[in-house]
């Protein structure tokens, strides 16, 4: 302003001095005074404008404090009401206007009336910021809870005479410490009621709570433990297992169980620990299981114990589906306590899906009485049939309730074999003591026909009697022959026993074979140079040999490999155990196989009974492998057969050497049998007995031993192991992958692997299919030292 009256004074003088002035200096004064003028509207405005912006921010400001969410109080020392905003005067439910120059006290509860008046005095004596609750009484009689905050104000003079107060609404906080506060309790309540150790812990690890129970375990009071940290109470859990899980659960905020060994009182406890996170650190619950891990190391010795046992044991709950299975199961079966856990046991053991009525009566008897016991046809994984001893024992729950089915099945399918076996000689023996007797008085019917034949030929000279009574004569011979053969069956073959080299034998019967055989047929012959001796009959043996030959033939109409081979053997108790009519010692081999139509299994168990033959009427009479049969064990020894259809037979005479050449095997056997050193050893045979023969044998005699079922487990099982594995022993004949498949397949996973083929038939062109692929051939059946040798050949060869 000062400066404007400056201006203003200055364009007066300039005026009186106008007269003197030329009209340059007129006209130059003149744009200077509109320049002035201009400059003063441009300032006034400039006023306005920051006069009108002050404004505005005085009524922003208002609103602000008017509708803030807090109400804003000015108190003077006595409490009366000097100033409150609009959120304020809201809250108490009145206008602002009758507000002020009130007592507030007019409007909170008489309880909080004392509060408020010593929170005024702390506040104006020691000019520090202070906070109280009070509760607040509404004008529609409702309480609220409300936080002051008041601090002091300068008023304009600069006296502290007032002070400001910012109320805020805290009911529903109230409620919620409330609600938490009575959740605590009940939560308190619950630790002590459930009689488990509970405790708890900040995010230090210090106990801030301890209930009843951890001070009857630990002898501990909760007053001497809540505040002391973990490892004032139990130095020992410094860095272990403990404080691991705890301080996890403290940074991932989930909940972890684990199970920890604590010495309490002396005595070494097992507990199961529940770590859960909590607002302050953490919640623990303590459960005492020290009897639980004994029961359960109880459980693991008996389920170990049971996995020893060679039976098969199951458990099944009452739907039939399996909870338990043993590793005697997982070996008679096949499946593993993974794959057959859960699944219907019906289903996966038995052939048909369907009940059979053998099953369903097992399952009713052992609903009623408890228990059932009794034969079943089941099925192992790869398909192969067996039957088994099976027992059932249903077990019940603590309230008595049926809950579960215990089976133990035991593998009789040997045992059902050699019964059958058994069965058949025994069955022979009768139909040969009828035949017998039949024979004996056929005979004497026939003598008398022959002698008066004879005396009849005498007497009628002429051609027609002479030929009537010739055919007479021929037929009536033809029957005694057939009693002859039915009594040689019947009692046994006598005849002289002498030392005989059967290898005289064997090339007569060449010679007649290729004399009357067909062309078709290529007749073969092998006999071991140093062949024993045996003692026999030269004549019997001739009739043994003739009639399986001929059998062979009748076998091959179109032709093809006839096969005679001789060779040494001795039979030890591993192989005896496989055949009940052989007997430890030396024998004699002579195999006798074809390439023909081959036997179908559901009659090779009657091949050997007398007129039980295949062939055409008039062709056969069913005696031939009868005799030869009853010739041989009159012999001491016995005949085994294998047969495939379409593939051909093969019939093995076994007949003892003589005693002298038995002693020399024996010590032979005692003294040359090489053994392992270690090597791993994979077999794999589909007959259970004779695997388990073989791998008890290889043990015996230092190897390992791995064991299949089939050529695919086979192949699995070297697949896992081809480092380790140094030899194959196969079975060419096996289900689900035969050996020659499992054969090729394992040579493409280690070309270098040594492989040893085995088989019931020595058809030479099979055997060949696989010579590119093996090391070695063995013919079954073979003696631990025909095995042991070949496999140390095999083994040592480069």
């Amino acid at each position: 302003m000062k400066n404007e009256d400056k201006t203003k004074r200055q364009l007066v003088n300039d005026t009186e001095n106008m007269q003197e002035m030329s009209t340059e200096d007129v006209q130059s004064l003149v744009h200077e005074l509109k320049t002035h003028q201009i400059e003063l509207e441009m300032q006034n405005g400039e006023l306005r404008r920051a006069q009108n912006e002050l404004e505005a921010s005085r009524n922003e400001y208002a609103d602000l404090y008017d509708f803030a969410p807090i109400g804003y109080f000015t108190f003077d020392k006595n409490g009366l009401i000097l100033d409150v905003n609009l959120t304020g005067a809201n809250k108490l439910g009145i206008e602002r206007q009758f507000l002020i120059k009130r007592p507030f006290s007019l409007y909170i509860t008489p309880e909080s009336k004392d509060i408020f008046y010593l929170h005024l005095r702390q506040v104006f004596r020691t000019n520090i910021r202070r906070t109280c609750e009070i509760k607040l009484a509404g004008k529609d009689g409702i309480q609220s809870d409300a936080r002051l905050e008041s601090m002091l104000v300068q008023d304009s003079e600069g006296k502290s005479s007032q002070c400001r107060t910012a109320i805020s609404d805290i009911t529903e906080h109230k409620q919620i410490d409330k609600a938490l506060e009575d959740s605590e309790e009940r939560y308190r309540e619950l630790t002590e009621s459930i009689g488990e150790v509970f405790y708890a812990m900040d995010r230090d690890l210090r106990y801030t709570y301890w209930n009843t129970a951890s001070e009857a375990l630990t002898g501990i009071l909760a007053k001497d433990a809540i505040g002391k940290s973990l490892f004032e109470l139990f130095p020992e859990l410094k860095e272990t297992r403990a404080e691991k899980f705890y301080r996890k659960v403290l940074k991932t905020q989930q909940p972890e169980r684990f199970v920890n060994k604590y010495r309490v009182k002396g005595k070494d406890r097992f507990f199961e620990i529940n770590a859960y996170p909590s607002r302050f650190g953490l919640s623990i619950i303590a459960k005492d299981i020290t009897e639980r891990k004994k029961a359960e190391k109880q459980i693991q010795e008996q389920v170990a114990l049971l996995d020893k046992a060679r039976d098969a044991i199951g458990v099944r709950d009452m739907e039939h589906r399996l909870i338990y299975w043993n590793k005697g199961a997982q070996r008679l079966y096949g499946w593993t306590a993974e794959e057959a856990t859960g699944k219907n046991a019906d289903r996966l053991i038995y052939k048909d899906k369907e009940e059979t009525s053998r099953l369903i009566e097992a399952k009713k008897i052992v609903h009623e009485k408890g228990e059932w016991t009794g034969e079943l046809h089941q099925v192992t994984k790869d398909g192969k049939e067996i039957i088994v001893e099976s027992r059932w024992t249903l077990m019940h729950d603590s309230e008595g309730k049926p809950k579960s089915i215990l089976v133990i099945n035991t593998d009789i399918t040997e045992k059902k074999k050699f019964e059958s076996q058994l069965l058949r000689a025994q069955r022979i023996e009768s139909i040969g003591t009828l035949a017998g007797g039949i024979a004996h008085d056929l005979n004497n019917v026939l003598t008398p026909i022959t002698l008066s034949l004879q005396m009849l030929k005498q007497k009628f000279k002429d051609e027609q009697s002479q030929r009537l009574l010739t055919i007479l004569e021929n037929n009536s011979q033809r029957g005694a022959n057939l009693i002859k053969q039915v009594l040689s069956f019947a009692r046994g073959v006598e005849g002289e026993r002498i030392p005989l080299a059967a290898k005289h034998v064997i090339r007569e019967i060449e010679k007649v074979l290729k004399e009357t055989f067909p062309r078709s047929i290529d007749i073969r012959t092998d006999i071991q140079k140093d062949l024993f001796t045996i003692s026999g009959d030269a004549t019997q043996l001739h009739q043994v040999l003739m009639n399986l030959c001929v059998n062979a033939r009748d076998a091959m109409p179109d032709g093809g490999i006839l096969s005679i081979t001789a060779s040494n053997f001795f039979i030890d108790k591993n192989y005896a155990q496989m055949n009940h009519d052989a007997k430890v010692g030396s024998y004699i081999v002579i195999v006798v196989s074809d390439t023909g139509t081959g036997i179908p299994p559901e009659i090779m168990d009657r091949v050997f009974e007398p007129f039980f033959t295949t062939k055409e009427h008039g062709k056969g009479t069913g005696l031939g492998l009868s005799t030869a049969l009853a010739v041989v064990k009159s012999h001491g020894g016995f005949i085994n057969i294998y047969s495939e259809v379409e593939r051909g037979t093969t019939f093995r005479v076994y007949l003892p050497a003589i005693k002298a050449a038995e002693t020399q095997k024996v010590e032979e056997q005692q003294r040359e049998l090489p053994a392992g050193n270690g090597e791993l050893i994979l077999v794999a045979e589909d007959e259970g007995s004779i695997r388990e023969i073989i791998s008890s044998t290889l043990k015996a005699y230092g190897y390992r031993v791995l064991t299949a079922n089939d050529g695919a487990e086979a192949v699995a099982l070297h697949a896992q192991n081809k480092d380790e594995i140094k030899l194959v022993l196969i079975d060419l004949m096996m289900p689900v992958m035969d050996g020659e498949a499992g054969i090729r397949a394992i040579r493409k996973i280690n070309h270098d692997v040594k492989i040893i083929a085995i088989s019931g038939l020595t058809e030479k062109d099979r055997i060949a299919k696989v010579a590119d692929y093996t090391n070695a051939f063995l013919p079954k059946p073979y003696t631990a030292e025909r095995l042991l040798k070949t496999i140390h050949e095999v083994l040592s060869a480069k």
